[in-house]
């Protein structure tokens, strides 16, 4: 069982125009959002194996946010490729992924992060900076990951009511 967390980065502030866009930072919601989705991932006992974000800097932050909130340990993967790609270049990489690695938080950016999801199961929800999507596939190696194999487990944001 392989799972997957795909994860849009936390709200960004469009405040200084002289930044570009991979160096806008958090703003003051996405700086409490992220910690606050943090949160509720570690009362799920949800562990990460490995974390791959994006290093434009709204995804780093979050992804450093959330992994010390859930005490990840290990190394984040900053890639390029997850800055400004396609959900085809984002699959090569979840699928290249070693199968030691069960669980997989991915952070990134729309519309690509919605692509991907929209691959695996029907999801017709936008995910909202610092939405987490949860997706569990019943296979033993990254490289197998289908539509075929995949469940759809959870969507959660920052204003979902929590029960």
């Amino acid at each position: 069982m392989k799972k997957l967390f795909v994860i849009r980065h936390a709200k960004s502030s469009w405040k200084d125009m002289t930044l570009s866009d991979f160096n806008r930072p958090l703003n003051k919601r996405g700086s409490e959002n992220a910690p606050l989705m943090g949160e509720r991932l570690k009362k799920r006992n949800v562990n990460p194996d490995i974390i791959l974000s994006s290093p434009a800097l709204r995804a780093k932050t979050t992804a450093e946010i959330i992994a010390k909130k859930v005490n990840y340990t290990k190394e984040i993967v900053f890639n390029d490729d997850i800055y400004a790609s396609m959900d085809m270049i984002l699959k090569k990489l979840i699928k290249n992924t070693d199968d030691k690695n069960e669980t997989l938080f991915l952070f990134g950016h729309n519309p690509d992060l919605n692509m991907l999801v929209e691959d695996y199961i029907d999801f017709d929800e936008n995910i909202v900076t610092c939405g987490v999507v949860e997706i569990e596939f019943d296979c033993k190696h990254w490289k197998d990951i289908s539509r075929k194999n995949a469940k759809f487990i959870s969507f959660d944001y920052p204003k979902k009511e929590q029960k």
